[in-house]
């Protein structure tokens, strides 16, 4: 079949990523809500299909690695001899139950939790007009005729993917590695009957402690944790991350993070430099963050109250009592950062110099010594290239694209 991830209007009020990337291509779990589409339905994901808010650039163009284009809804114009399903990128399906039988021969939506989350065009059906099936995504399921039930979860907020990841990250390990045990030198101690999975080519080094006494732990190729640490199930942590001691638990990471000091329930998208001791919990980092030495967020309020974050778009109450900070793609701290509860750190900011900045900053903000003023383009240009290179990946237009008309739309034409 051909397959497109849909962002609604909720997903892209997901600041501060949605700006700078479609919401499938954020982690829930062991794997990127994209990639966990793909594997339930065994079909690669042709492309997003993103519509920019009022008065923004939008993602057309955006052209990460490894990541399907990002299309305006007038790009997709054909059937395909498979059919074709548009399915909500917010939406998550549980990876050990089975995808629903599409028919062959009419048109159906896919439900889950009383929601609209998959429209099915079958083969020869025609995709124009496409406009009032993808307004459907993400509606309530009501009295539909022809709906077919998925197991899973809708996502209503990028705090819900935080606080539901534990879970889900558990079951995921469950169906993805059911019965690995890596075999573990006398150093390294294993409390608890979960199962621990390594690759054969990562490398836990003595006096690291993997306790899965409530879920398993993964680490992918390439991994290294140095002692001493302790890392807490469920947790994985994917291709070529760094542990340099500390304590991880209930997390998911990316590709690439280097990690150091306390991180609890949280969910680091790929390539973050956290290598100082500091506290993040609570939280979602987007891409190619770095935390300086001794950053900390608060996840919990004074008086163990309900968190509220403020959004470009409002405030919204999360009903949460624990609730850390949202750091965009590029976002940088300096040493000795702290940052409030619920904060909301957009993408390219620079946070620096002691206090503690608003709890909402907007993409490209300086911030530092009580002042927030744009970060120059040019020189936040230079700064990315330089960090992505260190890692060897590419710099690529599309990205480029994105966050310039980020800039523009944030602080007005570029300099």
């Amino acid at each position: 079949m051909r397959l497109f991830l849909v962002d609604d209007a909720r997903a892209r009020h997901w600041s501060p990523f949605a700006e700078t990337r479609p919401v499938g291509e954020l982690r829930f779990g062991a794997l990127l809500l994209r990639e966990r589409v793909e594997r339930w339905l065994g079909a690669p994901c042709l492309g997003h299909v993103t519509e920019p808010q009022a008065g923004t650039s939008g993602l057309v163009g955006f052209d990460e690695p490894g990541s399907p284009p990002v299309l305006s809804d007038p790009g997709i114009e054909e059937n395909g001899p498979g059919g074709t399903l548009f399915w909500l990128s917010r939406a998550a399906p549980e990876l050990a139950t089975p995808p629903p039988e599409l028919p062959g021969d009419a048109e159906v939506v896919v439900t889950m939790g009383g929601m609209v989350v998959g429209a099915w065009v079958p083969p020869g059906g025609a995709l124009r007009p496409t406009r009032d099936r993808l307004g459907a995504l993400g509606t309530d399921a009501g009295e539909r005729q022809n709906t077919l039930p998925a197991e899973g979860r809708v996502l209503e907020w990028p705090w819900d993917l935080v606080d539901a990841n534990a879970d889900t990250l558990a079951a995921d390990l469950h169906h993805l590695h059911p019965s690995d045990r890596a075999y573990l030198p006398p150093e390294v101690h294993h409390v608890g009957d979960e199962p621990v999975s390594v690759d054969r080519s990562a490398h836990v080094g003595p006096g690291v402690i993997l306790d899965t006494r409530e879920g398993p732990i993964r680490l992918d190729a390439d991994v290294t944790v140095e002692g001493p640490a302790r890392l807490v199930g469920p947790l994985h942590l994917g291709p070529g991350c760094t542990v340099f001691g500390g304590h991880l638990s209930r997390l998911s990471a990316g590709p690439v993070c280097k990690l150091r000091g306390e991180v609890d329930t949280s969910v680091l998208l790929g390539f973050v430099n956290k290598a100082h001791d500091g506290y993040l919990g609570h939280a979602l980092a987007g891409r190619w963050v770095n935390l300086g030495a001794l950053t900390t967020n608060s996840d919990l309020k004074n008086n163990y109250g309900s968190v509220r974050v403020e959004l470009p778009s409002g405030p919204v109450d999360t009903g949460l009592m624990k609730v850390g900070a949202f750091l965009g793609d590029h976002v940088k701290t300096g040493i000795g950062t702290v940052l409030n509860t619920g904060s909301v750190v957009g993408a390219g900011s620079n946070v620096f110099g002691g206090g503690m900045p608003p709890k909402l900053l907007s993409p490209f903000s300086w911030a530092g010594g009580g002042s927030v003023v744009p970060f120059r383009w040019a020189k936040f240009l230079e700064v990315a290239k330089v960090v992505v290179a260190r890692r060897g990946e590419p710099w690529t237009s599309g990205v480029e694209q994105v966050l310039r008309g980020l800039w523009e739309d944030t602080h007005g034409e570029g300099r």
